[in-house]
C-alpha cells in the first residue's frame, strides 16, 4: 500500500514519497528540488508490483502495500522528458538517473508496458556506476524492479543493502516490508511494518499494517488500520486507493453492497482512479447486476489491462454464456504473458491459476513449480495446491493447500480450493467444512468456481 512519506531523519535534509507496493497499486508522487536537483528520495516506486493481486483477489501477488495501477500520468511523463533533457547536460548525476529509472518503473506499472523494465534497468544500472558507496536511490530503485519482474530474492537483497546505508528512511522499510512478504516471510514482514510505523505511522504504514492483520485473519484490525489511512489521506489518489481496499476487505467477507459503497466513494473522491471500476464490478457481480458488471470490467481492462483484470473479466462474461468475448479476454491475457515474459517479467499465480481451470494442467504445473521457487507466498502456495490438483497429485496438493491457509486469512478462493482437494482425497468431512466456509466468506468468490464449489457441497450432502 502506498502513501506518501517523509523521511524521519531530519539530518538527510530531503523528503521523500512512498509509492509501496501490495503486490495491488502506486501514489501520489512527491519530490523536492534540492540544489537543482530532483531529490529522488523519490522512493515512490519502492515496493511490490503485486501488481498484480497479487498482486491480487488471489490471482495477483499484493506485496504489503501498494495502489491500483492508475492510467499514465502527465505529470509523470513530464517529469521523465525533464529529466532525460537534464541528463544530456549533467550526464554524472547518478540521483537524476536513479530517479529517472524509478519514473520508468512508475510508467511501466501505469501503462501496464513492461518495455519500460529494461529502460529502468539500464539507467539504474549507470547511476550505480557512478555512485557504488551510498546510492541509496537507485538500490531501492533496484529494488522495485526486481520485484516487479517477481524476483523478491534480489528485490530483497537491494532493499536490504539500501537499509544499511539509511537504516533510518521509512520508505526502505517498506520495500523490506513488502519483499518478505512476498518471500513468505511474514513475521520479519511485520517486524519491518512495525519499523515503519514507530518512524513514520502515516498513510504508507498504515496500509501496511492492514495486509499484516489480514494475513493473519483478522478483519476488524484489518479494516481499523485502512479507516485510519483513509482519515489520513492527502488527496484524492490516497483516498481512493483506501477505498478500494475497504472494497476489497468488504467483498472478501461477504458484503457486496459495503464494497459498492466503497468503491463508489473512491470515484467520487478520484474517478480517474481505474482499479476502482474492477472494484465495482466485481461488487456489482456479486449482487446481480450484469450489465453494470460488464460495462465496468470492459472500462478497466480498456483502460488498464492488467493481466488479473483481464482473466477476471473473461471469467465473468464466461460465466453470463459470452464465450466470444470471453476467449478475446483471453487471448489478450496470453499475448501479455509473451509481452512481459519478453521483458524480463515472469508472472507465477495468474497463468498457474488460469491454466489450471482452463484446460491446460502441465502448463498450470509447469508456471506454478517455477513460482512457487521464486515466491513462496500464501497466493503461490494456494496456487501451486491447484496445479497439484488439476494434475491428480492431491496428497501434494493437500500440503501446500494446508500452508497457504496456515496464516489465517480468510480467503474464499483458498478454501474452496482445499476443500476440493479433500473431496478427491475422500476426507468428506474437512471438504464440507472448507466448502462451506469458502461460500460463507464469498457467496460470489468467482463466477465460475463459485457455482462448483455449491455443487460439490450438495454432493456430499450439504454444509459441514
Amino acid at each position: 500500500m502506498s502513501r506518501p512519506n517523509t523521511q524521519a531523519r531530519p539530518s538527510t535534509g530531503s523528503t521523500g514519497p512512498v509509492d509501496g507496493r501490495r503486490p495491488r497499486p502506486g501514489t501520489t508522487r512527491r519530490r523536492l528540488v534540492c540544489g537543482g536537483l530532483l531529490a529522488a528520495v523519490v522512493l515512490a516506486a519502492v515496493a511490490l508490483v503485486w501488481a498484480l493481486r497479487s498482486t491480487t483477489a488471489p490471482a495477483t501477488p499484493r506485496p504489503a502495500a501498494a495502489r491500483p495501477t492508475q492510467a499514465p500520468s502527465d505529470v509523470l511523463t513530464r517529469q521523465i522528458e525533464g529529466l532525460q533533457r537534464q541528463l544530456k547536460t549533467q550526464p554524472e548525476d547518478y540521483v537524476g538517473w536513479g530517479t529517472l529509472g524509478i519514473d520508468y518503473i512508475q510508467q511501466a506499472k501505469d501503462t501496464v508496458d513492461p518495455a519500460y523494465y529494461p529502460k529502468a534497468e539500464g539507467v539504474l544500472q549507470r547511476s550505480l556506476r557512478l555512485n557504488t558507496a551510498d546510492n541509496f536511490i537507485a538500490m531501492a530503485g533496484m529494488s522495485d524492479l526486481r520485484a516487479a519482474q517477481h524476483n523478491f530474492t534480489e528485490a530483497l537483497s537491494w532493499a536490504q543493502r539500501a537499509n544499511l546505508i539509511d537504516p533510518y528512511n521509512s520508505t526502505v522499510y517498506g520495500a523490506l516490508a513488502d519483499a518478505y512478504t512476498q518471500l513468505g516471510r511474514y513475521d520479519d514482514a511485520a517486524r519491518a511494518v512495525q519499523h515503519m510505523v514507530d518512524l513514520q505511522p502515516g498513510t504508507p504504514s498504515l496500509t501496511r499494517a492492514e495486509y499484516v492483520f489480514e494475513l493473519r485473519g483478522q478483519v476488524d484490525q484489518a479494516r481499523a488500520a485502512m479507516g485510519r489511512a483513509l482519515d489520513d489521506a492527502t488527496s484524492p489518489a490516497e483516498q481512493a486507493f483506501a477505498h478500494y481496499y475497504l472494497g476489497e476487505l468488504a467483498l472478501a467477507n461477504g458484503d457486496p453492497a459495503g464494497a459498492l459503497a466503497e468503491q463508489s466513494a473512491g470515484l467520487r473522491a478520484d474517478p480517474g482512479y481505474p482499479d476502482l471500476l474492477e472494484g465495482r464490478a466485481k461488487a456489482e457481480a456479486a449482487l446481480g447486476r450484469p450489465q453494470a458488471a460488464v460495462r465496468d470490467f470492459a472500462t478497466v481492462v480498456a483502460r488498464v489491462p492488467q493481466p488479473q483484470y483481464v482473466i477476471e473479466a473473461g471469467e465473468y462474461l464466461e460465466s453470463l454464456g459470452r464465450t466470444t468475448q470471453a476467449r478475446q479476454d483471453y487471448d489478450l491475457f496470453a499475448a501479455e504473458m509473451r509481452l512481459f515474459t519478453s521483458n524480463g517479467v515472469q508472472l507465477d499465480v495468474e497463468p498457474t491459476l488460469f491454466y489450471a481451470d482452463h484446460g491446460d494442467p502441465a502448463l498450470a504445473l509447469r508456471y506454478g513449480a517455477a513460482g512457487i521457487a521464486a515466491r513462496p507466498f500464501l497466493e503461490m502456495d494456494d496456487a501451486y495446491a491447484w496445479a497439484l490438483h488439476v494434475n491428480h497429485r492431491d496428497a501434494e496438493a493437500l500440503t501446500w493447500a494446508d500452508k497457504a491457509m496456515a496464516t489465517g486469512m480468510r480467503n474464499a478462493l483458498f478454501a474452496y480450493h482445499r476443500g476440493i482437494i479433500e473431496k478427491s482425497l475422500g476426507q468428506r468431512a474437512a471438504a464440507r467444512h472448507d466448502l462451506s466456509q469458502a461460500l460463507a466468506l464469498d457467496p460470489a468468490f468467482n463466477p465460475l468456481q463459485a457455482p462448483l464449489a455449491r455443487q460439490a457441497l450438495d454432493e456430499l450432502g450439504g454444509p459441514g
